[in-house]
């Protein structure tokens, strides 16, 4: 009888943890694109966030930036927005959109990067910095702080002349205008 509990008992535990595997994959299996709601200077595409670089050659150690919209998913530019607020590139190694802070402060004009989700290292512990709340007027505010993800006010072009990109930076939401701090999550499934 006690063997038949146990038995029970490690099954049960075994199908839990299946579920829960299974929903939280589910809850960030969305493939969108985060893209800026006023278009600005790109009329047809408008801006996204991106990783410098392509394919094998993403700069994922470099500061994340807007990039004119791509018609498709692309590894640097794909994201998945996750329950807890993540916003994860999983086409780069799954890191996620991370404010850069000092001591659990962040300042207006901070630079916004990549970091593997959860990642801690000794002065940079970046679990309060990835995680984000996507307000009614489209603002994506980092969770606990006044700031908000926001391109620049000036643009420039890329390698190709085609092309557009802007800084990307958490600024005060109260502050900030909304034609550079509003957002949209596009699907792309």
């Amino acid at each position: 009888m006690i063997i038949e509990t146990a038995k029970s008992a490690a099954r049960t535990a075994i199908v839990t943890t299946l579920l829960l595997m299974i929903s939280s994959s589910l809850a960030a299996s969305e493939i969108i694109h985060v893209r800026l709601q006023d278009r600005l200077d790109r009329p047809v595409d408008g801006y996204c966030f991106d990783i410098l670089g392509t394919g094998n050659n993403l700069r994922v150690e470099l500061p994340l930036f807007a990039h004119n919209c791509k018609p498709r998913a692309t590894t640097d530019s794909a994201v998945i927005f996750t329950r807890q607020g993540q916003l994860v590139f999983p086409g780069a190694g799954n890191v996620c959109v991370t404010a850069f802070g000092v001591n659990d402060t962040v300042l207006p004009g901070t630079s916004v990067l990549l970091r593997p989700c959860g990642y801690e290292v000794a002065f940079f512990q970046t679990g309060n910095l990835q995680q984000f709340d996507h307000l009614d007027n489209g603002q994506l505010r980092l969770r606990g702080y006044p700031l908000c993800l926001s391109v620049g006010e000036q643009s420039s072009s890329t390698y190709s002349p085609n092309d557009r990109w802007r800084v990307l930076s958490l600024e005060s939401c109260s502050e900030v205008a909304l034609q550079y701090s509003a957002w949209e999550l596009v699907p792309l499934n």
